[in-house]
């Protein structure tokens, strides 16, 4: 899953993209409302953390217009505003939750992931399943047959986006763009060894997950004949 993070404290944008990564996910930050606002018109993405006091425009109006065209975004707002009013306000701009500074990053991984359980709800956007691989996109449990498998973030963030596209080719580039950040370096190799370890792990007879030469993976749903 993507997230954008808009936040002009370097400090604390610093802390919240690692540790959100660290958790699996991609992650874009925006030091800037505007910078937000445009990158939300050309990334899709299913949540987005967004600071109120902001650069140019300012994260209450940042969100108001994304409501305009995104209104299913969720949106957790952060700030150092920490009034009844101001929590009052951001909730009437449009966000659907909102966490005050100095906060855990415990609890706004926990509010992160309650907003994408909610967006998510619907039982075939929660669990996925392709052939014999199950995968919890709530609870982050694997399954292969009856075998639990144990993946990394970043395995189960490949994993998942595999398994959102079975039976058709996915390019390095859509890899790269869904499982990493908009900053990636194109000529990387991290998918073909990401991949290597998933395959390991999910994969080791290599029927499941095919390399499309000069294109990029196939996860097959019934194995490859």
């Amino acid at each position: 899953m993507r997230i954008l993070v808009v936040e002009d404290d370097a400090k604390i944008a610093s802390f919240v993209v690692k540790g959100l990564k660290q958790e699996g996910y991609a992650v874009d930050h925006a030091p800037d409302g505007d910078t937000g606002l445009s990158l939300v018109t050309t990334t899709p993405y299913d949540a987005a953390v967004v600071d109120i006091m902001l650069p140019g425009l300012d994260g209450l109006s940042l969100v108001k217009r994304l409501r305009l065209t995104y209104p299913d975004l969720p949106v957790l707002f952060l700030s150092a505003r920490s009034t009844v009013e101001d929590r009052v306000k951001g909730l009437q701009a449009g966000g659907d939750d909102y966490l005050t500074k100095p906060f855990a990053f415990a609890e706004l991984s926990a509010r992160v992931q309650a907003l994408l359980r909610r967006a998510t709800r619907a039982p075939e956007t929660t669990r996925l399943t392709v052939g014999d691989i199950t995968l919890d996109l709530v609870s982050r449990h694997v399954t292969v047959g009856s075998e639990s498998i144990e993946l990394q973030p970043r395995e189960f963030a490949l994993l998942a986006y595999l398994m959102r596209h079975p039976d058709r080719p996915v390019t390095k580039t859509m890899i790269l763009e869904h499982v990493w950040d908009y900053s990636f370096d194109p000529q990387t190799n991290v998918v073909d060894v990401l991949v290597s370890r998933l395959r390991s792990k999910v994969d080791p007879d290599k029927s499941r997950i095919e390399t499309v030469r000069g294109v990029g993976y196939v996860l097959h749903g019934h194995g490859r004949s």
